[in-house]
């Protein structure tokens, strides 16, 4: 982040604190209708036009570390096998063998020379290809070259890999557009995965990940942990094209030089910058994942639908390379504390689900904070189109506020 970008943020972080009302011109949210998050068609429809067509990160290059090596994967649904090849490549497929369904691969990771399905013998190169099957003699015009594994849209930046079950449409770096960037710009190729852990939430996904989408929240519930330390009314927020967006809140000025404990003799980020040492810096690649930016190691949070009323919260660290041998013990401590704070985000999540389905909830009032909130449904709404109910839509009313450059 160069220097007038750096000013830039920090007159933003000036003026929202500073600030008595929203800025001229912003408009009043229309209320977010109820039943986007208690509607099963709507679920179905989210999932066909949402999460089926987008780019979402799925895996690190750290889970495929060698030519060979494959891990199974199903956090979309869908049985998936990623494998990285001879030629470092890492690919996605359909775990489903040409002939009549069975898996390819049934240990859950592991290394392989190909893979060869358990029920026929059906087998299957690193890149795919079927190379041999049993009794080819009794197949009438089976041409192998068109049973390959059926592959899905693969697209790395760095070690952080993404699919998307569309097989048409824009690039990865299309898509991410400015969230890629910032990707690239803190070092997507060096950080190494530290940890990753699934937390199952008894509430539609999107109550969830709200809930990573601003921080007005934080003086309520993070009045001990997170309120101690940052300024939520400094906040600056830039909304982008496609969903994305980012979320910088400085520190309270007397924690201008607090470094947490806990990271304390790990290495640092070479390309964090004062905006990243000195704030909490949230960059949000729609539709599911919160990279919290920090020098000692960044942690994700991913979430994952897996019913109207139900989900999945994914939390991942990565960080700069500690070297050889285990990670230091220090994590472990970073971890509980992390979790800490995860548990005051979720706690009201499955008692709020029970409300959205109540007759008492009439929709979502949101504020000027909670911008990020409403363009997650604009962005919905715009790629679902006509299909939308109209008793469901949300009014497109962000567009000026999206930066383009």
């Amino acid at each position: 982040m160069n220097a007038d970008k750096i000013a830039q943020i920090k007159a933003g972080m000036a003026y929202e604190g500073s600030r008595k009302a929203p800025p001229e011109g912003f408009p009043a949210l229309p209320v977010i209708p109820p039943r986007r998050y208690t509607d099963a068609d709507f679920y179905q429809l989210e999932l066909t036009h949402v999460w089926r067509k987008s780019w979402i990160f799925a895996i690190h290059g750290d889970e495929v570390p060698e030519r060979g090596s494959f891990i199974r994967w199903n956090l979309m649904g869908e049985p998936l096998l990623f494998v990285r090849g001879n030629d470092d490549v890492i690919r996605c497929f359909y775990n489903t063998c040409r002939h009549r369904g069975a898996p390819v691969a049934t240990a859950e990771r592991g290394n392989a020379d190909g893979f060869v399905c358990g029920y026929h013998g059906w087998t299957y190169s690193l890149t795919g290809d079927l190379v041999n099957l049993r009794d080819k003699r009794d197949f009438v015009g089976l041409d192998t070259n068109c049973r390959s594994l059926i592959p899905v849209r693969c697209e790395s930046i760095g070690r952080y890999v993404f699919i998307n079950l569309d097989s048409n449409g824009m690039t990865l770096a299309e898509y991410l557009g400015q969230a890629g960037v910032t990707l690239n710009e803190h070092r997507a190729d060096d950080l190494r995965l530290v940890d990753r852990k699934a937390y199952h939430i008894k509430s539609n996904v999107k109550v969830v990940l709200e809930a990573f989408l601003e921080v007005y929240h934080i003086k309520s519930i993070h009045a001990d942990t997170v309120d101690r330390f940052l300024d939520h009314r400094g906040t600056v927020i830039n909304l982008w094209p496609n969903g994305h967006s980012q979320m910088i809140t400085p520190r309270r000025a007397e924690r201008a030089d607090w470094v947490d404990p806990g990271t304390i003799g790990l290495p640092l980020m070479e390309s964090a910058d004062e905006i990243v040492k000195t704030t909490t810096m949230q960059t949000f690649f729609y539709p599911n994942m919160a990279m919290a930016w920090a020098d000692a190691g960044s942690p994700a949070m991913v979430f994952w639908p897996t019913g109207v009323n139900t989900s999945i919260c994914e939390v991942l660290w990565f960080a700069p390379s500690w070297g050889d041998g285990p990670r230091p013990a220090v994590w472990d401590t970073r971890f509980r504390n992390f979790e800490r704070i995860l548990m005051e985000d979720v706690q009201f999540q499955e008692d709020i689900q029970h409300s959205l389905e109540s007759h008492g909830y009439r929709g979502s009032t949101l504020n000027y904070q909670e911008r990020r909130i409403y363009q997650w449904h604009e962005e919905a709404d715009r790629r679902i189109g006509d299909a939308v109910p109209a008793q469901m839509r949300v009014e497109p009313v962000l567009e000026p506020f999206i930066e383009r450059d």
